[in-house]
């Protein structure tokens, strides 16, 4: 695909928009990274003129760019590419306004950062005014449905103006550096992936703990509930990384075929097997840090039986993971943030030392994706001395702080990445269709399993990790979670 001369963001005045895409694109510009005719139209409801959305969008960039990367005169810069196009995507008669602005000559790509609802009478709109032609791409932020029917809707939908090509689903979760270099640390290196199989890790642990409640998304979350809100998503996408066979190339077609393979092997969680395999939970009062903080319930307003914190023991059923549990667990109102995938190698068979008084435990590698990013193996070593008391065994850290080891390189946002693949055309760090729909029907029949075996979330208190049900999840086999 060729690289594209205009962005068309829809949902510009936005949350994401100001958090997110004008600081990553700002970004780009800075490096010299997009076309020197590049335009970005924006539009969304309020009743801005150009003007006044430059004006906003500085004022973004001064709130959620770095200081230290943030020039006024680069800023004035980049706001000279950005165009506003007030539009309601409901009314059809908006988009030949929109039209105009757009020369869809050079390549077009379109960015939808708003609720699905408006997915099908935004793709309507700009099919009648001619902007869904062959030089034109579509990206989608999630969520992408609520199920697997609704999935379908959307996916036939986009479907009906734009092919599978040029079709960009995000889950902004792979542009994230040290989630693209687990593929690296797998596939670019001889050490790990002669041990990556159920015959040298005894167990997979993801983790993604958010200490934050609702924060205004109250309408959504609640219909959404942890299963489908991260689960569904990124967590899945964690565990297909993970469990991945090697690609024959590093092309969108034959990472994407190795992913939707591991999606679809996953064994189905049925009603028998939910007080062993699943743990929901909702938050209480507590404290996080310092801070006490209410309840899901006085924080939302109202009674409600939606999970903000789940836990869950996987398994990909193929040859190279049988027997290896995938324990992996998300919440809301937690300890700590962080997000973290933890691989449990099996012990040494025999240990030569035991003799000799010293313990040998388990190698474990530790990928964090964040707050901070950072590969840590954990691996013995022989504690200085003369052992005249018996040989004694430590475990220590090999550190990999990825700030600290590219300390030359600017640390980017997930959607730099994402948006410059976007306009390039690569779809390689995307999600295919047949991607999220195995992810869907993995998780619709969860919640089937969930409803059949009755499964109520557990209370736990805001600041804890979650309710004890979670522990005894992991310790029934022997397992603590990694925290």
């Amino acid at each position: 695909m060729k690289t594209v001369s205009t962005l068309l963001l829809f949902g510009a005045t936005g949350d994401l928009s100001h958090r997110m895409l004008l600081p990553s694109l700002y970004g780009l510009h800075v490096d010299g990274l997009l076309p020197a005719d590049f335009r970005i139209v924006a539009t969304a409801r309020s009743k801005f003129d150009d003007a006044a959305f430059r004006a906003s969008a500085v004022d973004a960039l001064k709130d959620h760019v770095p200081a230290d990367f943030f020039d006024d005169a680069k800023a004035g810069e980049f706001v000279s590419r950005l165009s506003y196009v007030p539009l309601d995507a409901t009314q059809r008669d908006g988009f030949d306004r929109l039209a105009e602005k757009i020369d869809p000559a050079g390549g077009l790509a379109i960015f939808l950062s708003t609720a699905p609802s408006l997915f099908k009478p935004t793709i309507d709109g700009l099919a009648s005014a001619g902007l869904t032609g062959e030089d034109v791409r579509l990206a989608l932020e999630k969520p992408l449905g609520t199920d697997l029917a609704s999935s379908r809707e959307i996916n036939d939908a986009v479907a009906a103006a734009f092919p599978e090509e040029r079709t960009f689903r995000i889950d902004h979760y792979l542009g994230k550096e040290t989630v693209q270099n687990l593929l690296a640390l797998r596939f670019a290196n001889s050490t790990f992936e002669p041990l990556w199989n159920s015959a040298h890790i005894d167990h997979v642990q993801i983790t993604v703990a958010e200490t934050v409640g609702l924060e205004g998304r109250a309408g959504y979350y609640d219909s959404a509930g942890a299963l489908r809100d991260m689960v569904q998503n990124h967590m899945l996408q964690l565990v297909a990384l993970v469990a991945m066979e090697p690609p024959a190339n590093f092309d969108a077609t034959s990472v994407r075929d190795e992913k939707v393979k591991v999606l679809r092997s996953l064994r189905a969680i049925g009603s028998d097997d939910i007080a062993t395999h699943v743990v929901t939970g909702q938050y209480g009062n507590g404290a996080v840090g310092d801070q006490p903080v209410g309840s899901y319930t006085s924080e939302l307003g109202k009674p409600s039986s939606t999970e903000t914190f789940v836990a869950l023991k996987a398994h990909v059923d193929n040859w190279r993971w049988s027997g290896v549990p995938f324990y992996l667990r998300t919440g809301k109102r937690m300890a700590a943030r962080k997000t973290e995938i933890f691989i449990q190698f099996k012990c040494v068979p025999h240990s030569i030392f035991a003799s000799r008084g010293a313990r040998t435990q388990a190698n474990k590698l530790v990928i964090s994706i964040q707050p901070e990013e950072n590969i840590r193996l954990l691996v013995m070593a022989k504690t200085p001395g003369l052992d005249r008391q018996g040989l004694r065994l430590r475990e220590i850290a090999l550190d990999v702080a990825m700030a600290d080891a590219f300390a030359d390189a600017r640390r980017r946002i997930a959607y730099e990445r994402l948006l410059l693949d976007l306009v390039e055309g690569d779809p390689t760090l995307f999600v295919r269709r047949d991607e999220v729909e195995a992810q869907w029907q993995w998780i619709d029949d969860v919640r089937a399993a969930c409803r059949e075996a009755g499964l109520e979330p557990r209370n736990y208190g805001a600041g804890s990790w979650g309710p004890s049900a979670a522990i005894a999840l992991t310790e029934r086999d022997g397992v603590h979670w990694h925290d």
